[in-house]
């Protein structure tokens, strides 16, 4: 909430000094008075306030670049003036570090760790608790953490509600429904054998489902390759309930990304490992196609913590949180473009995207299409880069761009959001507004200006950013977009409002939006409810 709108008198934050908590000590303290003395008050070790001054948080979040939005929402929320503190007091700690860590005890991921873990973890951001604090809230922003989520894959779809229960649905040929079978359903059905455990991201990818515990635990199900190409003769195995996957047991999970010819798993440390599709020229490893161990991703980000990857046609982008900011790095196949580095060469290693720092732009959500990609700035911006066919790009034409240009049709719109597909890019604004362009195939980009049993435009190519007029009639604020990412499959596309509520448009063929079509129906050009409430 803004001070200046409220009556609240503005908070000078800004030059607040890091004092440690020795300085404000008047005199030194016995060993055994260390046990009891507090920063303030004389409550017991473990239960002292640790300021009195909203100022004092301010001054932590500010020095994390945190979005003024952020800013205000977890000033309004924080507890850390009013509830004791997780821990004893550190005299050797200033008092911004001191909430800095508190505030990421109480972050999911953090809580787990031992004290080892967390040393090794503020080490790798960079020595300081602000920083750990900056990598834990960037990646339960662009990755939608423990939040409810909808995947749209290739030919079957995959929903997580809030309380990390599983509905899928859609093509099932290869079990990747999860539900002991291999029958198409288009009805959302929860998979009864994950109850019990919580579920807190997912990833689709063709005939292949990959789901996150909250316990950092990988189950699979689907085709058994973890590297097969969308109609690779490899995986003859179905398996057809989630499956825990061995070989990451002993690495805690957060994120996975399935792309063709490899998967990627992100750590909560923030190491990328990746499945397959190595063979030394291609990720900097040497692997099998239906290699199943894990492979740490060399090269540059071996020792710098990325918050979330994003994976395409044979290419891997990572979204890293480093000291002097967030960036982008990129590895794989280079042709059309689509690793930023204004060539079409391939990167066997992760490669730095050094166009973001020239345009002054600070990704926060990194976004990769079958061959193209997109990221959406701190300011809002949004910068697209790759293959722009069928105006992909929202550029105004159909030309590659080697490097991230920024989208000037969206220049009036502050972004939160991108979502890529094949040829195909959505945007959600802060006020929840959604725009698309690109490929018009299969009525997935929701500009449908003609009733629904007439052709009208929609299946027409956008060349630059359109308001989706049929999402706007929703009047709920829209928070997530998911869309097929794959050149073998007819796209399809959810909205996730605020609430909870799902909708689909897009092709229905193989039952993937989750709602029932007429005989004669392969889609639907305006959104549908789909009867699932994710919150």
């Amino acid at each position: 909430m803004d001070a200046t709108t409220s009556g609240t008198p503005t908070v000078q934050y800004h030059n607040i000094p890091d004092q440690p908590l020795t300085a404000i000590v008047a005199a030194p303290v016995s060993a055994f008075l260390r046990q009891v003395r507090h920063c303030f008050g004389d409550s017991t070790p473990g239960e002292f306030p640790l300021a009195a001054n909203p100022s004092i948080v301010l001054h932590v979040l500010t020095t994390c670049n945190l979005d003024p939005q952020d800013l205000a929402k977890l000033e309004a929320t924080c507890s850390f003036f009013r509830q004791p503190a997780n821990f004893a007091p550190d005299y050797e700690l200033s008092i911004s570090e001191l909430a800095a860590l508190d505030m990421c005890q109480r972050r999911a991921i953090f809580k787990p760790m031992t004290d080892e873990e967390r040393q090794s973890l503020k080490h790798r951001c960079g020595g300081s608790w602000k920083l750990v604090l900056r990598f834990l809230l960037a990646g339960e922003a662009c990755c939608r953490r423990e939040k409810s989520q909808a995947i749209a894959g290739p030919g079957h779809s995959i929903a997580v509600t809030s309380s990390g229960a599983v509905y899928s649905f859609g093509s099932n040929s290869s079990g990747q429904l999860g539900h002991g079978n291999t029958e198409e359903d288009w009805r959302p059905q929860q998979i009864r054998s994950l109850q019990g455990i919580r579920i807190i991201q997912a990833a689709a990818g063709a005939g292949r489902t990959m789901l996150i515990s909250d316990a950092g635990r990988v189950y699979a199900f689907g085709k058994d390759s973890f590297g097969e190409a969308e109609y690779g003769v490899q995986g003859t195995k179905l398996v057809t309930t989630p499956q825990p996957v061995e070989s990451l047991k002993d690495i805690f999970v957060v994120q996975a990304a399935i792309g063709n010819f490899f998967t990627a798993v992100l750590s909560r440390e923030g190491r990328v490992y990746t499945f397959s599709w190595g063979k030394d020229s291609k990720l900097g490893h040497k692997t099998e196609p239906n290699d199943v161990e894990p492979q740490p991703l060399l090269g540059a980000l071996e020792n710098i913590p990325v918050v979330q990857i994003a994976a395409g046609y044979c290419y891997l982008l990572c979204l890293a949180c480093q000291p002097s900011g967030m960036s982008v790095y990129s590895v794989g196949c280079g042709l059309g473009g689509k690793l930023g580095h204004g060539s079409r060469t391939d990167e066997k290693y992760p490669r730095l995207i050094e166009q973001f720092q020239l345009l002054n732009l600070q990704p926060m959500v990194v976004a990769a299409g079958a061959w193209h990609a997109a990221v959406v700035g701190r300011d809002g911006r949004v910068c697209t880069w790759g293959w722009g066919r069928y105006g992909c790009l929202g550029h105004g034409n159909e030309d590659c761009e080697s490097v991230p240009k920024v989208v000037e049709a969206l220049s009036n719109v502050k972004a939160v959001h991108v979502a890529t597909g094949d040829y195909t890019t959505f945007v959600v604004s802060d006020d929840g507004d959604v725009y698309s362009f690109g490929c018009g195939e299969s009525a997935s980009l929701g500009h449908n200006t003609a009733g629904e049993g007439q052709q009208g435009n929609r299946h027409a190519n956008v060349l630059s950013p359109e308001l989706v007029m049929s999402l706007k009639q929703v009047n709920e604020r829209v928070v997530q977009i998911s869309l097929t990412n794959s050149i073998y499959w007819n796209a399809h596309t959810f909205a996730l409002t605020e609430s909870g509520k799902l909708y689909a448009f897009g092709a229905g063929d193989k039952g993937q939006l989750g709602i029932e079509l007429a005989n004669n129906q392969t889609e639907r050009g305006n959104p549908e409810r789909v009867d699932i409430d994710l919150n």
